[in-house]
């Protein structure tokens, strides 16, 4: 490869690099594609265990209300129409999710919405709070103190690993709240899984480009810089210029995924745990994000545990306070100086993406270049 001459080469093998890839070598550019690890795909890889497949870095739903994305990935793979509503435990007590009327009768015993929003005034007056300044805040303003204590605060707590009185309000605007029994955390319209998984997806986006895997681009800068005129790059945008600011800062995950010898462990894709003794965030029953015809005697569950982040660690959520963003703006400022480099993607951006912006941002990309 050191020997040939490309017109991009692009760093990173997940969906932004990919889509990238895909784009510009139907433009008739000369592609290479580059990964340090030994698969494409990126975090959302997925690979087959027991006949199930298993997303190895944290479940993946595609979900968009961008018609030409959807229309895009569906060239290169089917989706089954699964749809994402996850139960929460708090306690061994179980809630539905997001908050909908199912949540509002199973805590509070209302059958009505009327009844719901007025019990979520009575505790938010009772609270005193008109202007949410954190997190705790603006969960209460939501929904309520009872609700803000069983499903949000644990979870939240250990998710990011700081009180949520010392987290922004934002973090909290995310998630829906419905005032009719309405079980799918996702409003878009457009909701599903690959059939045979993201792995088989990419591999067909990649089709025809070359891809080099195991191989860490920073480690060889100048020399891959001299094959190719220009180069994307989708890895960390702080460790590119080695640290020079220091890091920013990302929260972590470690998973622990077992094989259990029963067809059926929890009966859900995703069950959260919402109280803070239990160490893990939420359990992934892998087998429910598809509907198969031939049910797997065994089944593969993945506990998902948020952990402190540092360098060298796989970044998972970008830590957006000012402190990270103020960093940010530095790092860019140096990107900027980069001659024939484009950043993108996740870490590239330092920002956290669902699937569908991340394949429209590749798209757009793809598009100013050509």
């Amino acid at each position: 490869m050191m020997d040939q001459k490309y017109d991009y080469l692009i760093v990173g093998a997940g969906l932004f690099g990919a889509v990238c890839a895909r784009e510009l070598t139907d433009a008739g550019k000369r592609c290479v594609v580059i990964d340090r690890r030994g698969h494409i795909g990126g975090n959302c890889y997925s690979e087959e265990i027991e006949g199930i497949q298993v997303h190895r870095y944290g479940a993946h739903i595609f979900h968009t209300s961008d018609a030409e994305v959807w229309k895009y990935v569906n060239q290169f793979t089917a989706f089954n129409h699964f749809v994402n509503s996850p139960v929460a435990n708090y306690h061994g007590k179980l809630y539905n999710l997001p908050f909908n009327m199912n949540t509002f009768y199973q805590i509070w015993g209302v059958v009505t919405p009327e009844a719901a929003k007025a019990k979520i005034r009575e505790q938010v007056e009772k609270a005193g709070i008109t202007n949410p300044r954190n997190l705790e805040e603006q969960a209460i303003s939501l929904v309520g103190q009872d609700i803000y204590e069983i499903l949000i605060k644990g979870y939240t707590e250990k998710q990011w690993g700081r009180p949520c009185r010392e987290l922004p309000a934002y973090i909290i605007k995310r998630l829906p709240v419905r005032f009719r029994f309405d079980n799918n955390y996702f409003n878009d319209i457009y909701q599903g899984i690959p059939v045979n998984g993201y792995t088989a997806m990419i591999e067909k986006i990649l089709n025809g480009v070359e891809v080099k895997l195991n191989l860490d681009y920073l480690e060889q800068k100048e020399e891959f810089k001299s094959i190719s005129d220009h180069v994307i790059y989708t890895g960390p945008i702080d460790e590119y210029f080695d640290y020079q600011y220091g890091p920013l800062e990302w929260r972590g995950l470690r998973f622990e995924t077992e094989i259990l010898n029963q067809e059926n462990y929890q009966g859900v894709a995703a069950m959260n745990y919402t109280d803070a003794e239990t160490p893990y965030t939420r359990m992934i029953e892998h087998k429910h994000f598809v509907f198969d015809s031939d049910p797997k005697p065994k089944t593969v569950i993945t506990r998902e545990y948020p952990s402190q982040w540092k360098p060298g660690d796989e970044p998972y959520y970008p830590i957006n306070n000012q402190k990270n963003q103020d960093l940010l703006a530095k790092y860019q400022e140096l990107a900027g100086q980069e001659k024939n480099i484009i950043f993108g993607g996740r870490l590239g951006a330092y920002q956290y993406y669902d699937m569908d912006k991340v394949i429209r941002a590749a798209l757009d990309t793809a598009k100013k270049l050509i």
